[in-house]
């Protein structure tokens, strides 16, 4: 190896040299400061089997390490293109700032997509446009069942844990939330002090855990649910089985974060990682948990309850559907998270390969409501990559109600996707635990940001379904959301899959696309 022997040369001759010429003319002792330590990590690169570069390469062997941990960086800043970032791209990151620091939106010179590319999605606009009204921007959260329904912004902040995100964060979202009169999901992580500090609107989430409502032993303490599930501020529950970052897998906070507060909060030991269970204690199957909905939702003084998940096997949630008509017991709202949603840490293979995209996820649970006669008894909620106000329109065509905002919220706060957020070294002090970071938000500045990145989305949304000829949000179908094929041709959602009637799955001969799940699904278990 050439840089072997190079470390050789420079550490066995030009070392020793050094010194002798030193002795003869004194300045040449100054190469020592270079000579002396390359010497002493070359030879500690040698002497160690950790790295297989670093014993073949010394010294300069570092380099490779130095730039790969700020290749993200380094992508993110000069190779990528507008188009080509990951999760999101740069034209929709800055479209968010612009719109949260109530900044121009507008555009020059055309698109920058290839508008002709495979996946591209797009909707018809009309030549005969209407004016939308402000109360399309609200839907009544609530069904049948609820004795206290909510008044619900079609946009809300999705789920995000404190925890997973900073106190300032929290504090900076839910204080956006209060300004622009939508709801703050909690996450799975429990009902902090910061969900409470600014007053905004609380949708709480819980998770398998039951952080904030657990007994010692991780079970589900209905005294403590009940005492904070009834204050003013929480508006609905939400219980998650399931996310699309990993569905069948816990939430991950890593010990970093876990904090003595963290671990006060939601009742864990501290400095370990917190991972929730896969699945729930307090329940067993798509019966029990019609049961303990309804559980939650007396518990609460009869606030809108529903559930959360990542659609996996078609029959599961078959089952679900089933429990409701055999239990009579109904859900206010299902939350469908998209594959493609995530905020935290998770495991690789499960945020990369399980789980339905949110467009199929959402035709699928609007199909499996109608078919089984339940659509219009409660609310679909959907989160998974929503940031302007076309996600929106295109949402509310393939079956949702409302959106909820995960990442496009964190931006609005001052996130960069520096994907950092598991590491506890979130630059912009958003996805931290880490106080001194966490300070970089800037509280009264960015519930600003907040409100006006939600307050614009609306607007945007409400100008999109407008342009489209419609006057509500009921108006919109699959058809009016085209999607370029692999043939180069387009077709629109109500081409490319099978709607079913209301009543559907009732009869005694189910659609033959869906009469084997619906005939594998059981109300007793998953």
């Amino acid at each position: 190896m050439i840089v072997r022997q190079l470390y050789y040369f420079l550490s066995y001759v030009c070392l020793p040299l050094t010194v002798l010429w030193g002795l003869y003319w004194p300045p040449a002792h100054w190469l020592l400061v270079l000579l002396i330590p390359y010497a002493v990590v070359g030879l500690y690169d040698m002497l160690t089997t950790k790295h297989n570069v670093l014993n073949n390469y010394p010294v300069l062997g570092h380099f490779r390490y130095m730039l790969e941990f700020v290749s993200p960086e380094i992508r993110q800043y000069f190779v990528e293109t507008n188009e080509s970032g990951r999760p999101y791209n740069r034209i929709i990151r800055s479209l968010v700032y612009s719109r949260a620091k109530g900044q121009m939106d507008t555009q020059a010179f055309g698109t920058q997509f290839d508008i002709m590319t495979v996946g591209y999605h797009r909707a018809n606009h009309s030549l005969a446009p209407k004016e939308v009204a402000e109360s399309e921007e609200w839907v009544m959260l609530g069904g049948p069942q609820c004795t206290k329904p909510y008044n619900a912004s079609r946009l809300n902040v999705s789920a995000m844990s404190f925890g997973a995100l900073s106190a300032n964060a929290i504090r900076a979202l839910n204080g956006g939330a209060k300004d622009g009169g939508f709801a703050h999901n909690t996450g799975e992580g429990g009902l902090s002090p910061h969900h409470l500090a600014e007053g905004g609107d609380i949708i709480w989430q819980i998770g398998t855990g039951y952080f904030g409502c657990r007994t010692l032993e991780g079970t589900f303490d209905k005294d403590k649910f009940a005492e904070k599930a009834q204050k003013d501020v929480v508006k609905a529950i939400e219980i998650k089985l399931s996310q699309g970052a990993k569905p069948s897998h816990g939430g991950v906070l890593p010990a970093a974060k876990v904090d003595k507060e963290i671990a006060e909060i939601r009742h864990v030991p501290e400095n370990q990682d917190v991972i929730s269970p896969p699945i729930h204690s307090a329940f067993e199957g798509p019966t029990g948990l019609m049961h303990f909905v309804q559980h939650l939702r007396e518990l609460s003084g009869g606030k809108p309850v529903g559930f959360k998940l990542c659609i996996g096997r078609p029959s599961e949630f078959m089952a679900i559907c089933k429990a409701m008509l055999e239990t009579g017991i109904l859900p206010d709202f299902i939350t469908i998270d998209g594959a493609e949603g995530g905020t935290g840490a998770a495991p690789v293979e499960f945020t990369n390969r399980l789980g339905v995209p949110l467009n199929e996820a959402l035709i699928f649970v609007n199909n499996c409501l109608r078919g089984a006669g339940l659509r219009d008894k409660m609310r679909i909620i959907c989160s998974g990559k929503v940031a302007t106000g076309y996600d929106m329109v295109e949402k509310f065509a393939l079956g949702a109600d409302m959106c909820n905002a995960a990442r496009a919220m964190m931006f609005a706060v001052g996130c960069i996707q520096a994907l950092h957020c598991n590491t506890n070294r979130c630059p912009s002090g958003v996805a931290t635990q880490d106080p001194v970071r966490g300070r970089a938000v800037n509280v009264p500045q960015k519930r600003v940001r907040v409100q006006r990145f939600h307050d614009a989305t609306l607007e945007s949304f409400r100008e999109l379904l407008g342009a489209m000829g419609k006057e509500k949000v009921s108006d919109l179908h699959p058809s009016d959301i085209r999607c370029r094929n692999a043939d180069e041709h387009e077709r629109s959602y109500a081409e490319m899959y099978t709607f079913i009637d209301e009543g559907a799955l009732l009869t005694d001969t189910p659609p033959e696309a869906f009469a084997a799940d619906w005939k594998m699904a059981s109300a007793s278990h998953f």
